[in-house]
Order: C-alpha cells, then sequence, then structure tokens
C-alpha cells in the first residue's frame, strides 16, 4: 500500500533559491518514489491571512506552478492542485471549526506570537489578528484530513498544526465515526537532511529578511548579481577560509556532488579568494537551474497551459474529495432529504457506546512528550507538563490511572496541581475537577 504524503505551498510570494532546495527538489524526488501517492497544492486560501495585495497573490500562483512544473513535477504521476478549486475543503474547514475547542486554538503559536506582540507594544491583545490568523490551524487540518493523508512533511515549527489536526481528527471521528473513523491520523514527516540555506547576510533565507538569492527571476545575470552580494569575512585570497563557517560552502554543497564539495572546501582552506569561490559557486548553480529556467519562462508565457494542468488536477483531487464529503454530510446529520431518518432514539444500552475518557499521547513542538485527557465529549481537560523521553510520560500516565487525583494542590488564582512522587504532572482550573473525576471514573470502568 502505497504512502499518500501532501504538502502545502502558500502563494504570498516568488520562490527563491532556499525554497527550491528546502521544499521543492526533495518534494519532487519523493514524488517519484513507487511508494508515494504524492498531493501537492497550491495554498491560496492560506495566502489571503497573510497578503492583502491580490495581484501579488495572482502573480505568485501563476510563479509557484511554474517553478514546480519548471523543476520536474510530473502532473500526470502527482495529485498537483490549488487550494481554491477544491470547495471541499472550505465546507470541512466549516465542519471542522465547529468541534474545535477555542482553548486549543488559543494556544496556537502564530496566535500566541501575535497576541504577545501587542502585548509587547501596550496594544489590545487581539489588535489586527483575523479570524484566519486564529483559525489557520483548523483550515490547515482541512487540507490534510479531507485527503486522508498518511504523512505531512513540515518544519518543526510547524508540528504543533499537525499535533492539532489529529486532536482535530479524534474529536470529529468520536463524535460522529460511530465505531468507525472517517479520517486517517496524520503523521509529522521532518527531514533534518534536507538544507537549510542562508540568505546574503548568513540567516535562513527569507523573503522576510529581504536576503534572498532569485531562483529564476533576473536569470543567470540576476544569480550572479545576488551571490556576489554574499557577506564573507576580510580574509585575502592565499589567507586560508574557515570553509565550516562559510555561507559559500553551505550553498555550494546544496548544489554539488561529495567529491566537489570536499574539493570546494579543500580549495577554501587553501586560501581560494571569496570572489573566485563566489564565480565558482554560480556555476555550480546555473548548471542545475539553467535547463528549468528555459522551461520556466515557457511556462510562465502560457499561463493557459498552467491552468489546463491545474484544472486536470483538481478533478484529480476532487475524485477523492467529492465522495467523502458525501459521506461527512451523512455523518453529520446534512444527508439527502430522500434518505428515511429513524425517529427512535438510541437503545439505552448503546447510548455513549464507544465515547468514554481517554489519554492522548503526542510529541510537542520541541520534541518533547507530553499526554492530554480528553473527556467523553472529547473536549480536553488536562494536559501534562513535558516529559524528556516517552517512557516517562508513559508511567505518569499509567500512575493516573491506578491511583488518579491522589495529591491535590490549589493556589490563589484557582489552578490545580496534580504531582506525582513530588514531580509536577499537571495544572487544570479548579473548575474541571468534577469532570476529570468523572473521567478517571469512565476509564476505570473500562
Amino acid at each position: 500500500m502505497n504512502t499518500r504524503v501532501l504538502t502545502g505551498i502558500t502563494t504570498s510570494g516568488t520562490p527563491h533559491l532556499g525554497n527550491y532546495a528546502g521544499a521543492i527538489r526533495p518534494s519532487i524526488e519523493a514524488s517519484k518514489l513507487s511508494s508515494v501517492d504524492a498531493f501537492y497544492f497550491m495554498a491560496d486560501y492560506h495566502a489571503l491571512i497573510k497578503c492583502d495585495d491580490p495581484q501579488r497573490i495572482a502573480r505568485s500562483r501563476l510563479e509557484i506552478a511554474a517553478t514546480w512544473i519548471a523543476a520536474g513535477l510530473d502532473p500526470d504521476v502527482v495529485t498537483f492542485y490549488r487550494q481554491s478549486d477544491i470547495p471541499e475543503i472550505p465546507e470541512l474547514s466549516w465542519m471542522l471549526t465547529c468541534v474545535t475547542a477555542k482553548g486549543l486554538m488559543n494556544r496556537a503559536h502564530a496566535y500566541k506570537a501575535a497576541v504577545d506582540q501587542n502585548v509587547a507594544r501596550q496594544q489590545e491583545a487581539d489588535d489586527g489578528i483575523t479570524m484566519g490568523l486564529f483559525s489557520y490551524p483548523v483550515l490547515m487540518a482541512a487540507d490534510i484530513l479531507l485527503f486522508n493523508a498518511n504523512k505531512v512533511p513540515v518544519g518543526r515549527d510547524q508540528i504543533q498544526h499537525l499535533e492539532m489536526a489529529r486532536d482535530i481528527a479524534q474529536r470529529f471521528n468520536h463524535l460522529y465515526g460511530q465505531g468507525e473513523d472517517l479520517f486517517v491520523l496524520p503523521e509529522v514527516q521532518i527531514d533534518d537532511e534536507v538544507a537549510t540555506l542562508p540568505g546574503l547576510d548568513g540567516r535562513k533565507m527569507s523573503k522576510s529578511y529581504d536576503n534572498t538569492i532569485p531562483l529564476f527571476e533576473g536569470g543567470a545575470k540576476g544569480l550572479r548579481a545576488a551571490v556576489m552580494r554574499i557577506v564573507t569575512d576580510s580574509r585575502q585570497p592565499g589567507e586560508p577560509k574557515d570553509a565550516e563557517s562559510s555561507h559559500l560552502y553551505t550553498l555550494y554543497r546544496a548544489f554539488a556532488t561529495p567529491k566537489a564539495s570536499a574539493q570546494f572546501r579543500k580549495e577554501l582552506e587553501e586560501g581560494m579568494g571569496w570572489g573566485e569561490a563566489k564565480e565558482q559557486l554560480c556555476t555550480t548553480i546555473e548548471a542545475e537551474l539553467a535547463p528549468m529556467r528555459e522551461r520556466y519562462a515557457e511556462l510562465i508565457s502560457r499561463p493557459d497551459r498552467i491552468e489546463d494542468i491545474l484544472q486536470a488536477g483538481a478533478i484529480k483531487a476532487r475524485r477523492l474529495s467529492q465522495p467523502l464529503m458525501e459521506r461527512l454530510r451523512a455523518a453529520v446529520g446534512l444527508r439527502s432529504m430522500s434518505v428515511p431518518v429513524s425517529s427512535d432514539k438510541q437503545p439505552a444500552d448503546k447510548k455513549g457506546k464507544g465515547k468514554s475518557a481517554r489519554f492522548v499521547s503526542f510529541r510537542d513542538d520541541e520534541g518533547r512528550f507530553r499526554f492530554r485527557l480528553l473527556g467523553s465529549d472529547g473536549r480536553e481537560l488536562l494536559l501534562s507538563e513535558s516529559f524528556a523521553d516517552p517512557k516517562a510520560a508513559g508511567q505518569a500516565m499509567g500512575k493516573l490511572k491506578s491511583q488518579p487525583l491522589d495529591t491535590l494542590s490549589g493556589d490563589e488564582q484557582g489552578l490545580v496541581s496534580i504531582r506525582i512522587d513530588g514531580v509536577l504532572v499537571s495544572q487544570f482550573d479548579a473548575g474541571l475537577l468534577p469532570q476529570l473525576r468523572d473521567a478517571f471514573a469512565q476509564m476505570a470502568q473500562n
């Protein structure tokens, strides 16, 4: 059975060299594996959260689609589509919104960061924060769950969003699945080997820092002009260079063979001048990009061809999204009126079957291990502190199940602490204590 891998690309800017080496190239290489069922989409609804310039978004959609195809993406092998061409995505996003706790969204890193910035500026906490930003993780969950992706490649800063997607899927399955999972729980895929390229100033290459090296824009001259602006130290030709700390060496390795990289490093350490090193870097990068740039220019001049490719991708994607959405509509009660509706209530002995409190373990965005206690309605009742290893987290869960809430202490803010062997395991609002006791009682009976 193939593994379905899904990746989204936000259409809010022009692709640069860092995007290519860090996301585009490895994704295209992965799509060629016979074991992978690749779904790649342009996240143009997400772009509306970050950008209010219609022309920039329209141009970005064209440039990003052309870039992926020029770089070797085969639309006949992968499912390549535009988010806004799949009406089931926003429909599912609303369904998921209706089962997602606001408290879960309150903990989203992007939202918390925006609030912290407002507070630091002594402004109202939610000043300038839109519902798009606040509920961004729900739309991301809809992107993933609609196609029941098995794995989602993300950066470490996105791990929390995948955990949220899993939580939302579990909640939906619990409420409407009737013992059957409607959604696959997606897994995070982190590839630490994927290159993170430095920009002109040594920081991570990013449009936010205005330190990018263009991928196709400006042609070979634009590439060379950018490379020549890369910051280096003051060591003169003939003086040995520290290759490991050189941004040029990091960039060179991303585009050269191991043998060529080793030679480049040797020459730097033997005193090659920075100017010569930059020329070698330009030549190496250009060798890979030149054929793609020609194809890119051809595609940009034929936007109708790109549109045909995306529409074909949308048709391919909707062969999956439409049947699933019909099933989901029926599950939540939005079925056709022609389908008989039973007026009988669920038998007492089956009421609530499969809907009991449970622990859910996960790995947080810092790589540490935590767990949640979910009530029978899927609401989070307890969130643990973080543990260095999964065994410690599992032992804490086991002790809570066998001797729940035995050592509690409250504070003036109404928070109750749970400690095991003197170690803080979790804190929760005192008002949740009755629900917690009920939850532990349910688990003891199962």
